[in-house]
């Protein structure tokens, strides 16, 4: 057995020396990364689904709507676009719904369950109806019914 760096004299092994780099800083290379980070983001944008995620999954009533039976005899009121009250075809003269409420109740007769219909002018004040409706709830009218065209019905413009 022979060895390699022995000292003759002592008969020990001698360390090894190492010898240093000078300047030499380690380094850190971000373009793996960057190319790490690209990977994921567009594997996030391709799996996430944003329209799902958006929407509400409502399932909506379906009616099967008959005709509704009216009472022999609805009472009609009519609101013209200048504000004017008309009931039964005839024109009133006081617009408030104290007033309204009382001629109302006067056509009422006795019926438990009356009908009101009220045609509003497409012009008309919002405020008018609001009126018409306020004298019907004075009047202890619950049914309130509007009347209106269907668009088959509406002129054309």
């Amino acid at each position: 057995m022979t060895r390699v760096a022995d000292d003759s004299r002592s008969g020990a092994v001698a360390p090894m020396r190492f010898s240093r780099r000078a300047g030499a800083e380690p380094e850190i290379n971000l373009i793996p990364f960057i190319d790490v980070l690209l990977v994921v983001l567009i594997f996030l944008v391709l799996t996430t689904t944003y329209r799902e995620q958006m929407l509400l999954h409502v399932k909506l009533p379906v009616a099967k709507a008959e005709k509704e039976t009216l009472p022999v005899k609805p009472i009609q009121l009519t609101v013209t676009a200048a504000g004017d009250y008309g009931l039964q075809g005839k024109l009133l003269a006081d617009h408030t719904a104290a007033a309204l409420s009382k001629v109302l109740a006067a056509q009422l007769s006795g019926d438990t369950q009356p009908v009101l219909i009220i045609s509003a002018d497409a012009h008309s004040s919002h405020q008018s109806v609001i009126t018409a409706v306020e004298g019907a709830r004075l009047a202890g009218i619950g049914h309130i019914t509007f009347a209106l065209r269907s668009a088959a019905d509406a002129p054309r413009r």
